[in-house]
């Protein structure tokens, strides 16, 4: 199948599915008695309360004879409203304030946190039993002294002169070229711990 073929094919898929037509049968028999009062997020009759796009596509309640009456009543002056009518019409409009959807959350983190803080502590109490009952001691090669005599031996040997350890040694000076915060100790220091 040629994509010439296949593009019009999702077009009509799509117009069928209400993606082409927010007033088509798919959208109204989701939104029910609700009123679409814009364009909302993507064009579809959806409610989203984000502040991205403060005005949703649909009313949040469905129309009821009381709220008509209020919608009605609201085309007036706003003076003769009540306080509660005024606030019955926002909640008709809308689900949540801005105050309320912005707010942070109810606290959900506190045990998204708690859990991730008793994951880091059960690795930490494994590691700990790891390295008491599990693995043996370091070999001596580990030991400071060895670390510095095989320096030693790579320096004399010229190991890896363009990029590795080599490349930044001074032959003349005996020492290395820049000292930066990752360099070692010059490892021709002797040290008392050092091997014969």
């Amino acid at each position: 199948m040629s994509l010439l073929r296949a593009v019009p094919s999702i077009y009509r898929i799509q117009r069928n599915m209400g993606y082409m037509n927010n007033r088509s049968a798919y959208w109204l028999e989701r939104i029910g008695n609700r009123e679409m009062v814009g364009y909302g997020m993507n064009g579809q009759p959806i409610y989203v309360d984000t502040a991205a796009f403060p005005f949703p596509a649909i009313r949040y309640q469905e129309s009821t004879p009381e709220i008509k009456a209020l919608y009605e009543k609201q085309k007036g002056d706003w003076k003769r409203l009540t306080k509660e009518e005024k606030k019955t019409l926002y909640r008709a409009n809308f689900c949540l304030t801005f105050a309320e959807f912005q707010a942070p959350s109810s606290g959900e983190w506190m045990g998204v946190a708690g859990l991730v803080l008793i994951g880091c502590s059960l690795g930490v109490w494994l590691f700990i039993f790891l390295k008491l009952c599990v693995y043996s001691d370091l070999p001596e090669t580990f030991k400071p002294s060895y670390v510095r005599a095989q320096m030693r031996r790579m320096i004399d040997m010229q190991a890896d002169p363009i990029l590795g350890l080599t490349s930044n040694w001074d032959y003349e000076r005996n020492d290395w070229k820049v000292k930066r915060w990752n360099t070692p100790p010059n490892p021709f220091v002797r040290c008392p711990d050092d091997i014969k």
